[in-house]
C-alpha cells in the first residue's frame, strides 16, 4: 500500500454521541480525494482539564501524547465545532488550551465547517478564529465554510448521505489538502 501525499486530521468539538460536527467529520473520511488521508481524533473527552504545570513539569500525560501524536503526523486539520453557551465548548477550548505552548498548530494549514442552522455557530466560529490566530495556525479561508446539516441526518453508520453535504465536504478536504500540499517541503524535490 502506498502512503498517502497528504495527510489530514479532522477534530470534532463534540462530546455528543449523536453529533452532526462529528458525522460530518465522519462523512469527510469517507469522501476525501485521492491521495488523502483523513483521520478523526478520538480523544477529546480522554483530555485531562489543562494545567500549565502539567504541561512545564510534569510527564506527558497519556491522553495529551495522543494528541501531539495526531497533529504532528497531519499535514492539516480540519476542525468542525458546535457552539455552545455562545463559545466553544469547553472540552474542545481544553483540547486547544493544550495545543498553545508547544506549538503544535504553529503554521499548520487548518480550516473549520460549521454544520450548525442559519445564524447558529457564529460566536464559537469566532472564538476559535481567535485562537487558531493566537498559536499562528495558517487558518486556509478558501476551506472554512458554512455547511448546515440537519439534527438526526446521520444513518446508522453515522455518516450522512446528503449528496450536496458530501460534495461540500469533498470540496472543503481538497481546499485543505492543496493547502498542505503547498506547504509540504519533500526529500529531493
Amino acid at each position: 500500500m502506498t502512503e498517502p501525499d497528504i495527510r489530514l486530521l479532522l477534530v470534532s468539538g463534540s462530546t455528543r454521541g449523536a453529533s452532526t460536527n462529528t458525522a460530518a467529520l465522519r462523512t469527510a473520511r469517507e469522501v476525501a480525494p485521492t491521495g488523502v488521508a483523513a483521520t478523526l481524533y478520538d480523544g477529546l473527552s480522554d483530555l485531562p482539564a489543562f494545567n500549565p504545570d502539567d504541561e512545564e513539569h510534569g510527564p506527558v500525560l497519556p491522553a495529551v501524547a495522543h494528541l501531539r501524536e495526531q497533529l504532528a503526523a497531519a499535514d492539516a486539520v480540519l476542525f468542525c465545532t458546535p457552539e455552545y453557551a455562545g463559545t466553544l465548548p469547553g472540552s474542545f477550548k481544553n483540547l486547544l488550551d493544550w495545543t498553545v505552548g508547544n506549538g503544535d498548530l504553529v503554521d499548520k494549514p487548518v480550516a473549520w465547517v460549521n454544520v450548525g442552522g442559519p445564524g447558529r455557530g457564529g460566536g464559537a466560529l469566532a472564538t476559535l478564529q481567535t485562537v487558531l490566530g493566537y498559536v499562528t495556525a495558517e487558518i486556509v479561508v478558501a476551506a472554512c465554510r458554512h455547511v448546515p446539516v440537519e439534527r438526526g441526518s446521520a444513518g446508522p453508520d453515522g455518516t450522512l448521505a446528503d449528496p450536496d453535504v458530501r460534495a461540500a465536504l469533498a470540496e472543503i478536504l481538497a481546499a485543505l489538502a492543496g493547502a498542505a500540499g503547498r506547504g509540504l517541503r519533500r526529500p529531493g524535490a
